[in-house]
């Protein structure tokens, strides 16, 4: 059963931290491993090869931002970062490396090990609603695969986080139709509608989904704003449907 475990990177510097998250998260049924330092996560990461990261930014050696950057050349496992409390440019600058969410310092707990679950169930889950029978949705020279969760931009495969294509197969699923930001926010990262405001999580993964896959990021044609509300997939066209 061990060797079914989902397992869990824990990267702080402060010692406290990583005792009581190991101990929390094992008793949860996770396989905890620990880091102290940025050079320590990499060199842990490439040994143990976990499931997911927590990982802090203010570290020795080489900070959390750094260890994002190069987790993200190599991997595209789901990453949580532990942030200074109400510095937004910490929030902003994870996401924007990477990161799939964010929990600001001093944390719960608890709260943490909410978000793990909600990160892990949501890169493992699947979402049929709207998607074709056989998975696959072909939109200009963008083709998504759900069944193996892959896209492909021509023939060249472009590389997505878990929540990155989450949040992607959410907006195909309706495309056409608008999606608020606390939506979106509720369906792929699993945050109560109250227990979040802040949406520059959506907004950043938005923008990194934009990057890769519009011609043109600065004038997306698939990934559409809805002034006022949040955004939307442009209207997918089955073949023989009228425009």
């Amino acid at each position: 059963m061990d060797s079914q475990k989902e397992k869990i990177l824990v990267v702080d510097d402060e010692a406290s931290i990583r005792r009581i998250l190991e101990t929390r998260l094992a008793m949860i049924g996770y396989d905890v491993v620990t880091a102290a330092d940025g050079e320590e996560a990499l060199e842990t990461f490439r040994d143990a090869h976990p499931d997911l990261v927590v990982l802090d930014v203010m570290m020795p050696k080489l900070d959390g931002y750094g260890v994002c950057q190069e987790l993200r050349k190599e991997s595209d496992v789901p990453i949580i970062m532990l942030t200074a409390l109400g510095d937004v440019a910490d929030r902003i600058t994870g996401l924007e490396l990477g990161a799939d969410d964010y929990v600001v310092k001093p944390f719960s707990p608890k709260e943490l090990e909410a978000r793990i679950r909600s990160v892990l169930r949501r890169v493992d889950k699947t979402n049929s609603s709207g998607i074709p029978s056989s998975g696959v949705i072909q939109i200009n020279n963008i083709r998504i695969d759900t069944n193996k969760r892959q896209v492909y931009k021509g023939d060249e495969r472009i590389r997505l986080t878990g929540m990155e294509f989450s949040l992607l197969e959410l907006l195909v699923s309706r495309s056409g139709e608008p999606f608020s930001r606390s939506e979106i926010l509720q369906e792929v990262w699993g945050y109560t509608p109250e227990r979040h405001v802040d949406t520059r999580v959506v907004d950043v993964h938005i923008s990194r989904l934009r990057a890769k896959l519009e011609d043109d990021p600065s004038n997306p044609e698939l990934i559409l704003t809805a002034r006022g509300t949040g955004y939307l997939f442009q209207r997918i066209i089955e073949p023989g449907e009228e425009a």
